[in-house]
């Protein structure tokens, strides 16, 4: 079985350097695609409270053949629930759908600059660490100018920014403040959507150059840029194919043909953390 890499968050937790991701994996079906990707090694789990399936992925837990305590499991706090008090209320819900006694990571999905309630919900998560509901606090999103504001008026940056980070759209400032300032980059759409990436013909000559599929070329440009991908298969075959990426290395001009394909506007769904707006 592959051994995925860890790394260390600024908090001192050990973290994965690659994930499953979960979203749109519901009931039976999705519970399954979950306990398969446990038990093919991943151990970082990423879910959300408005995915809807932290029930299917406290399923998926019980149901596997690997100890709670190996498992690295992520939710992600709704827009709705900012407040303080309801931001708390969010996080004991979010334990109590999955059946899980704690959440390795705990994130702010968005950062809703409108509402600009993000401050309370950070102060959430600070004190859900202290009385032991959470192990790492971190957000998604967030741009360096909400990631400071939290500093100044809490003291604490967060473990871990999840991000929209592909080949399209490679994060490079974002990366570089993060890294500045001891802050994990995690990918959120690490392959894209999939199919007009893998078909691009610089995704495709490097898939035939060191025989690896697309998917694999472009998590390894992932690790080797020191970011965390999740990316979210139901193919036991591509499940296994996408954590299976320890074992080549990407040349430093390979990484940068690939770094070539990023574009200013080339969010996926031109959903831009300064305006947007989640429920």
């Amino acid at each position: 079985m592959t051994q995925i890499p860890t790394t260390y968050l600024n908090d001192g937790v050990e973290i994965p350097m690659i994930g499953f991701g979960t979203a749109r994996l519901k009931g039976f079906r999705g519970k399954d695609a979950i306990r398969n990707a446990l038990n093919t090694g991943y151990r970082l789990l990423d879910t959300a409270y408005n995915y809807e399936n932290e029930g299917a992925v406290g399923r998926a837990i019980k149901q596997s053949a690997v100890s709670r305590k190996d498992i690295f499991v992520t939710s992600k706090l709704p827009g709705r629930y900012h407040q303080y008090d309801q931001a708390v209320q969010a996080i004991q819900e979010s334990l109590y759908r999955a059946d899980l006694d704690y959440y390795d990571l705990y994130l702010i999905h968005w950062p809703n600059p409108n509402q600009d309630v993000y401050v309370e919900a950070w102060q959430a998560l600070l004190d859900a660490k202290k009385w032991g509901l959470i192990r790492s606090v971190g957000v998604c999103n967030f741009l360096p100018e909400h990631l400071i504001r939290l500093k100044e008026e809490t003291g604490v940056l967060p473990s871990v920014n999840q991000v929209e980070l592909h080949p399209y759209f490679n994060q490079y400032e974002q990366r570089q403040w993060h890294e500045e300032h001891g802050v994990m980059t995690e990918s959120w759409s690490p392959l894209a959507l999939g199919k007009d990436l893998f078909d691009h013909p610089i995704i495709k000559d490097l898939a035939d150059k060191y025989q690896r599929t697309s998917a694999q070329i472009i998590l390894r440009w992932h690790y080797q840029l020191k970011t965390i991908s999740i990316p979210r298969s139901s193919n036991p075959k591509r499940q296994l194919e996408n954590m299976s990426i320890f074992d080549f290395e990407l040349e430093s001009n390979d990484i940068e043909l690939i770094n070539s394909l990023s574009k200013a506007d080339g969010r996926l769904n031109n959903l831009n953390p300064a305006e947007y707006e989640e429920f």
